[in-house]
């Protein structure tokens, strides 16, 4: 017989909403247990149990918003950082790029936006903000699988040696990388696609095998790609869209 599981943990394992939205809605009395609604909070359920979510709470969660933004340089993510401002300041009406029925919605206020994949003051691109849990579960997740591409200039002589190592080989603070796929497009230029996102890992990649990073920008994340979108532009995900 499995083993019980709190509700809330379940909905957000199986990608309904993050555990926090799952809590709101379970106290709102807006899921159901095999048929039955489900209003206690820490209510256990069988992990095989299926889960429902009320009309007006698909409504809701329909509602969420999710940004893309190309990010600049000198733009911290989301941590305050010697006084530079963060990325969820950029999202206004006057930076929008948005297309088609995305043009009615309004941006979204800047507190509610969650960053879901940083990156660092010095690199530039696809960056994602989103109001939706599950969504930002799915892309920092330590198990994630999804995929991140990145066009990197470097400074320094890359070799087969160095290549084969990016690819798989190189350690960072004591743990072993994920493999990873890297290509080279032109004597300086590389492109990684990476499944995890440690703290400046290409940079520190990069430095193990004696290249330096002049340029990193994110071009990709999952199916989402950063296109035409210019720097410090921003719009929401479309409906055809996702990670």
């Amino acid at each position: 017989m499995n083993d019980t599981v709190r509700l809330s943990k379940l909905m957000a394992l199986q990608g309904l909403c993050s555990r926090r939205e799952a809590d709101k809605l379970i106290a709102a009395g807006q899921v159901s247990v095999d048929g039955t609604v489900i209003d206690e909070l820490g209510s256990k359920v069988d992990p095989n149990a299926r889960i429902q979510l009320s009309k007006s709470a698909h409504r809701q969660r329909k509602r969420l918003a999710t940004i893309v933004l190309n990010k600049p340089p000198g733009i911290v993510s989301n941590q305050p950082e010697k006084g530079y401002p963060e990325a969820a300041s950029l999202i206004v009406n006057e930076n929008r790029d948005d297309e088609g029925e995305e043009r009615d919605r309004p941006a979204p206020a800047a507190h509610s936006l969650n960053v879901a994949g940083r990156l660092d003051i010095d690199s530039s691109g696809l960056l994602v903000l989103t109001q939706d849990g599950s969504i930002a579960r799915r892309l920092i997740s330590p198990d994630s699988d999804v995929e991140k591409e990145y066009r990197v200039r470097i400074r320094g002589q890359v070799n087969q040696r160095a290549l084969t190592l990016l690819s798989h080989g190189l350690s960072l603070d004591g743990r072993e990388l994920r493999p990873a796929t890297i290509r080279q497009v032109q004597d300086d230029l590389l492109v990684f696609i990476l499944k995890e996102g440690r703290k400046r890992q290409i940079r520190r990649m990069c430095e193990l095998v004696d290249l330096q990073v002049k340029t990193l920008t994110r071009t990709r994340i999952g199916n989402v790609r950063l296109g035409k979108l210019t720097r410090g532009r921003w719009r929401h995900l479309t409906p055809n869209e996702s990670f």
